[in-house]
């Protein structure tokens, strides 16, 4: 239960600020631009919100400004907001992960603003001398039938001296939302985005702040045997050179610090270096061949049984990784697109061992994540580059970097085998899974861990999850979805192919296994409605149907492609998050999904050859181009369901779908479709 003395704290005269309580909540300082403070008002009425979570592309800071907004009865061009720096002492998590951010956000964000609109009205009705109950928040005002009208800013001070375990605080209703839950409006800083405005790592270089580039390995754990940078420290604006040395200082290798990207680039082409260790005769489809031996020699049931394969993948997002960090004599600040600030920072003050108060991290604006921002090696490069050059260095890597020493999603192999009755129905399952741990986190090394993430079986067909795993050979890491989109992808393809076999309709056949008034009904019959499923495909096409729960929300794919050319027309998608703070956003992330989805079947993989990995751009590393996009078609259903998650949840059924709808009928063996897996 939270207190309203917890819940809000005055933070000195002509200023009202609302904290929302988290762990170990530090007291605020008497200027009321303390750190915790996630709702404030200023003496001139002006309000700000403090983004305790990083936007990595999933909107939360717009969220965040229509719940504000909802509850203080403004619009969100009256919101100022703020991110807020690495501090789980006072925000408690701030990781964006686990779909989590807007779930774990909603209550004490709303709860923050709508204590800031009851003591302004308390102080309205106060002044005026009426019942609270007479009195309404309205585009920045209380109003009175009889007194009128009175500004926010004139009451800041009034209602920062009230007691708020006095004030009775409530949430404004959904059936009374203006913002909240409707289908106008799109992202607060997309003007931002769309004209530079926005600040990501990439752009948070410091005035005088240095450059460096890393020669990374060529093959895959090779370490330097020896370095020649004569001719590198002979360049223009070249300042040094520095061995990195793994895990402690990122993934190593050699950087080069110069006073541009130019300079540093061209002095890392200069080093001469000769590499021993590490495996060079690496080949990823040796990797695939070792998973599917570790298979047991039987599957505990006899029947159905079909073999997936799944490849590595990357999670090239648009801006490459970056990292800009100043560690001075008396402390370290550090700029940079990560997911979790405040995990970083206390990870950080452990290591290099500095009281945790001395190190301040800024998250930027996150060009794509998908997992791996979670992780801190690029961070790591740059404070060892600081520390040498005694100055701020932004480390950039090149886009070949960024695919080349990735933290993959593992390869793995799944055997399914179905018992199946005379009416072609599945009467019991076996689902056998070889795969790698995350190496980036050693607790993914435990196969029950490994099945929690992936098995989200929905259907009410009784039988097993085995989950076997070997030694990761290289980097491993989260990556959309984690192992969900594996799982799910084998598991909804099998089905389709049962289905097929025992010729029956599939959507029919999802209805009758799931369980009785599951949310996943009301989904699937959304978007067999949204694709007109009852109506026979057009000529030369085909569909491929998936279900999906998972983060505490439900989600049905239908998938129209037309198998002969490999494209995917259409993708139908209806989705049930409970309440959809902001429908413009859940399409958005659906949307996402749905690109990745068709990346991911249409070939995009990672290979290694000669312990290389082969893929070095988006020119190898194909993913969708604008003609491979299909239309996207989003219903949101609205239920009264706790908030569901929801950025990684439409991938593993968009990818099942779309690879079913492309087979036409034939069973899918793995992921890419139609393509040599590793």
């Amino acid at each position: 239960m939270i207190s309203r003395r917890t819940l809000l704290r005055g933070a000195g005269a002509g200023a009202l600020v609302v904290a929302v309580p988290v762990p170990a909540l530090a007291e605020q300082d008497a200027s009321g631009l303390a750190p915790n403070v996630f709702v404030r008002l200023d003496g001139s009425g002006r309000i700000t919100a403090t983004v305790p979570r990083p936007d990595t592309g999933q909107g939360v800071r717009t969220v965040v400004a229509l719940m504000v907004a909802e509850e203080l009865a403004v619009g969100t061009d009256d919101v100022t907001l703020e991110q807020a720096h690495g501090d789980t002492e006072r925000f408690g998590s701030q990781a964006v992960a686990n779909s989590s951010s807007v779930r774990q956000l909603a209550t004490p964000i709303r709860t923050a603003a709508a204590t800031a609109r009851c003591l302004l009205v308390t102080a309205a009705a106060q002044r005026w001398n009426v019942p609270v109950a007479e009195c309404t928040a309205e585009n920045g005002a209380v109003r009175h039938p009889r007194r009128g009208r009175v500004a926010y800013r004139a009451l800041v001070r009034a209602a920062a001296a009230l007691d708020p375990a006095t004030v009775p605080v409530e949430l404004t209703p959904p059936e009374r939302w203006r913002l909240l839950g409707k289908t106008r409006g799109g992202r607060v800083d997309a003007r931002d985005i769309v004209t530079g405005r926005t600040r990501y790592g990439i752009d948070s270089r410091p005035p005088g702040g240095l450059v460096a580039v890393v020669a990374r390995p060529p093959w895959l754990g090779a370490v330097p045997d020896t370095i020649d940078d004569t001719a590198a420290r002979t360049l223009p604006g070249v300042v040094d050179v520095l061995p990195l040395t793994a895990p402690a200082e990122g993934q190593g290798g050699v950087a080069v610090i110069a006073r541009s990207t130019h300079q540093a680039l061209r002095g890392r082409d200069a080093l001469r270096i000769a590499w021993r260790d590490g495996t060079p005769a690496a080949d990823s489809r040796a990797w695939l061949a070792d998973l599917e031996a570790a298979l047991p020699a039987r599957s505990p049931i006899d029947g159905v049984q079909r073999v997936f394969r799944m490849p590595l993948l990357a999670h090239a997002p648009m801006e490459p990784m970056n990292a800009t960090a100043h560690l001075r004599p008396d402390g370290l600040t550090v700029w940079a697109p990560t997911q979790d600030p405040g995990g970083l920072r206390t990870q950080l003050a452990r290591q290099l061992g500095l009281p945790v108060a001395s190190v301040r991290v800024e998250p930027t604006a996150s060009g794509g994540a998908f997992g791996r921002r979670i992780e801190p090696d690029p961070v790591l490069e740059a404070v060892a580059c600081s520390r040498r050059a005694g100055a701020p260095v932004q480390v950039l890597w090149t886009r070949a970097d960024d695919m080349r020493h990735d933290s993959y999603r593992p390869m793995s192999v799944h055997r399914l085998t179905a018992q199946v009755g005379a009416d072609g129905m599945p009467t019991r399952r076996s689902h056998e899974v070889v795969t790698w741990p995350l190496s980036v986190l050693p607790a993914f090394g435990n196969p029950a861990l490994i099945k929690a993430s992936g098995d989200h079986f929905p259907y009410t067909v009784p039988g097993d999850v085995t989950v076997t795993v070997r030694p990761a050979p290289l980097r491993t890491g989260f990556w959309r979805a984690v192992y969900a989109g594996q799982f799910l992808y084998a598991e909804e393809n099998f089905l389709s192919e049962l289905g097929t076999r025992g010729g029956l309709d599939q959507i029919a056949l999802r209805r009758s296994l799931l369980p009785a008034g599951s949310r996943l009904h009301r989904v699937l019959d959304t978007v067999a409605d949204q694709a007109r499923w009852s109506t026979p495909p057009a000529a030369g096409t085909a569909r491929g149907v998936a279900c999906h729960e998972d983060y505490g929300s439900a989600i049905a794919v239908v998938a129209v492609a037309e198998p002969a050319s490999h494209r995917v027309l259409r993708v139908h998608a209806a989705v049930d998050v409970g309440v959809a703070l902001h429908p413009s956003g859940v399409r958005a992330q659906v949307e996402g999904c749905v690109v990745d989805a068709v990346s991911t079947v249409l070939g995009a993989q990672i290979t290694v050859r000669e312990g290389r990995v082969a893929e070095s751009s988006f020119g190898d590393y194909r993913w969708a181009r604008i003609g491979q996009t299909p239309d996207v078609d989003v219903a949101v259903v609205q239920t009264n369901a706790p908030l569901g998650g929801l950025g990684e949840l439409a991938y593993p059924p968009a990818a099942a779908a779309i690879s079913a709808a492309l087979a036409g009928g034939s069973p899918v063996t793995g992921l890419p479709f139609g393509t040599d897996v590793g």
